[in-house]
C-alpha cells in the first residue's frame, strides 16, 4: 500500500461524493491507494453518502464530535499506506496528485513530505486564483511519510483551529516539505469555511504564538 488518503467530515455531507469521487478517480493504481473516511458523529446524510460508496472507502466513524485534529489522527493511526495526505470533505484533487506526490517520495528518499499548489474554487467550483503551496500552505494535498507523522505525535487536539499550522511548525523542526509547482488540489472557498471564523481564528494564532513562542 502506498498512499492512504484520508477525508474527515462533520456535516459536509452536501460536497463529500465530490472529494470522494475525486479520491477514487486517481491515476494511481487502485491497489497502491486507500480511501479513509473518518465521520466525526455527522448529524447530517454524511453516513448515507458514505454507504453509496461501500467496498471503495474505508469507513470510520467517531460515536461523538472529536473535532478536525482528533478525526485526522483517528484516520492516520488506520492507515496502511507508507505515505498519507489530507483531502477536506468541501475539496477535491486533481486526478493525478495521488501519483504525482508519491512518484516524487518515492524518487527522493531525502523528501519527506511534498506539498503542491492549488486552486481556490468557488461553490460551482469555477477557478477564482491559483496559489502557491510553498507561499500559502494549507493543511490537504500534503503527502507525508506516515511514520514520520506517528514520530512527532500527530496532530495536537487541543487545537480546534489552526492546528495544521501546529502540526507543520513542530513537523519542521526536525523534517523538510517541499513543494512542486503544479496546482494539483482544488480548495473551495464557500460561506461555512472554517477560516471564515475570525474570532476562533485569532484566539487560536494566540494559542500558537503561545506554544510555540513565535
Amino acid at each position: 500500500m502506498q498512499v492512504s488518503v484520508i477525508i474527515t467530515c462533520h456535516n459536509y455531507a452536501r460536497f463529500l461524493s465530490r472529494a470522494i469521487r475525486s479520491a477514487i478517480n486517481q491515476t494511481l493504481d487502485k491497489k497502491e491507494y486507500e480511501i479513509i473516511i473518518v465521520d466525526d458523529a455527522s448529524t447530517d446524510e454524511t453516513p448515507q453518502v458514505m454507504k453509496t460508496y461501500s467496498g471503495r472507502i474505508k469507513p470510520l466513524t467517531l460515536k461523538k464530535n472529536l473535532g478536525l485534529a482528533a478525526a485526522r489522527n483517528e484516520g492516520i493511526k488506520s492507515a496502511l499506506g507508507r505515505f498519507v495526505v489530507n483531502l477536506d470533505a468541501d475539496d477535491y484533487m486533481d486526478e493525478n496528485l495521488l501519483f504525482t506526490e508519491s512518484l516524487f517520495l518515492n524518487l527522493n528518499p531525502s523528501w519527506d513530505a511534498v506539498s503542491c499548489d492549488y486552486y481556490l474554487v468557488d461553490e460551482n467550483e469555477q477557478h477564482i486564483g491559483r496559489i502557491s503551496g510553498a507561499e500559502k500552505p494549507i493543511a490537504c494535498g500534503v503527502m507525508f511519510r506516515t511514520d514520520l507523522l506517528l514520530g512527532i505525535g500527530l496532530y495536537d487536539v487541543n487545537f480546534k483551529m489552526r492546528e495544521e499550522e501546529d502540526l507543520r511548525i513542530r513537523f519542521e523542526k526536525n523534517y523538510k516539505i517541499r513543494n512542486i509547482e503544479l496546482p494539483l488540489y482544488r480548495y473551495r472557498k464557500h460561506e461555512n469555511n472554517m477560516t471564515s471564523n475570525k474570532e476562533g481564528m485569532e484566539e487560536y494564532q494566540k494559542i500558537l504564538k503561545t506554544k510555540h513562542e513565535v
